[in-house]
């Protein structure tokens, strides 16, 4: 039985089975456990009088193991696994071994885990919708992609056009052989885009009921519905930073650091953070820097540094832009402010807004 004290917690979380290792103030083991990873047996685990420091790693589900557990009083670090090298690259890998490192790390310094934020029920309900909505983009690409590629080894090219017109455009063009294969799948298209559709309109509405803040972030030309409410959602709380600089970072569109003496080789960003929003933020830098993008700082900035030349200017440019349209939108949801997209004409009177 373990006493009224605190105790640290390292759990393994697996889909059926998690490992259990309990550590005391002195660092000895008390106890290594499995038990189910079920509400039910989580529950009667961490109903104690005491309480511990929990640590777990970031996964499938640890959002809502972490809200139950916290709900029982006790304190929940969830850890960045990719930052656990002492884990993923340990040769004697194992479940028992990854829960005794957990609380290790949880007792001697909690920031050695990395901590993660997990976003509350409701939040993640909503960002579900859209990513279920990229997920039937991704699925009707695969398909458009594969009927191409069939029409071609037959000698024929399906006309260019949206993937929204596809099933509508191609069915004539259709080489005959092909039509019983690919007929049912232009049907799926057709329903898989009216389904897209209505996932368009809950997001729009989700936006002017229940998130008015995205209406200040659209202002920003290139930046629509679906970026500002996910942009919203996977940040949640504008307040976890400090400045809104730090954004970039936490979105992993900074380059990596390798610094050792006089040697500083530039390397690749480091692809941290939402991987989705990301791609959103790069999309909508895209656009600015595309021929219809609107005349604004950003754009500006980022055809300057184009213009620089080398393999990769143009790279550079996109992230470049997407990281200060991140740093951006977190500078309008806080102050609030309109949006001035060209700040040298902005008359003296009123407040230059910062996007550095």
């Amino acid at each position: 039985m373990i006493k009224d004290s605190i105790v640290f917690v390292g759990l393994d979380l697996g889909d059926r089975w998690s490992q259990l290792q309990v550590l005391d103030q002195e660092g000895e083991v008390v106890e290594e456990s499995r038990l189910p990873t079920r509400e039910s047996a989580l529950r009667r685990k961490f109903t104690t009088t005491g309480r511990w420091r929990v640590a777990m790693e970031v996964g499938t589900h640890s959002p809502w193991v972490s809200r139950l557990v916290k709900e029982l009083g006790h304190e929940v670090i969830v850890a960045d696994a990719r930052k656990l090298r002492l884990i993923y690259r340990n040769p004697r890998k194992n479940d028992r071994i990854d829960a005794e490192y957990l609380a290790r790390l949880a007792r001697l310094d909690p920031q050695l885990l990395s901590p993660v934020h997990h976003r509350s029920p409701e939040t993640q309900a909503d960002l579900a919708l859209i990513r279920s909505r990229d997920a039937l983009v991704r699925v009707r690409t695969m398909l458009i992609n594969h009927m191409r590629g069939m029409a071609k080894s037959f000698g024929k090219r399906l006309p260019a056009c949206s993937a929204d017109s596809f099933h509508h455009k191609v069915r004539e063009a259709m080489p005959q052989p092909l039509q019983p294969a690919l007929e049912p799948l232009l049907d799926t298209l057709g329903e898989m885009t009216e389904r897209i559709r209505a996932y368009d309109r809950q997001i729009e509405d989700l936006c002017q009921s229940r998130y008015p803040e995205t209406k200040g972030l659209r202002q920003v030309g290139g930046v629509g519905a679906l970026t500002s409410l996910a942009y919203i959602l996977s940040l949640e709380d504008p307040a976890r930073f400090r400045k809104s600089r730090e954004v970039g970072p936490f979105l992993g569109m900074v380059p990596r650091q390798n610094q050792s003496g006089g040697a500083d080789p530039q390397l690749r960003i480091t692809k941290t953070g939402d991987v989705y929003l990301r791609r959103l933020l790069v999309s909508s830098a895209q656009y600015i820097l595309g021929p219809f993008g609107p005349d604004c700082d950003l754009r500006r900035w980022g055809l300057s540094l184009a213009e620089r030349g080398g393999m990769n200017a143009k790279k550079r440019a996109v992230v470049g832009v997407a990281r200060k349209l991140a740093v951006l939108l977190h500078r309008l949801w806080v102050t609030g402010e309109d949006y001035q997209p060209l700040r040298q004409i902005t008359p003296a009177a009123q407040p230059a807004l910062t996007v550095n």
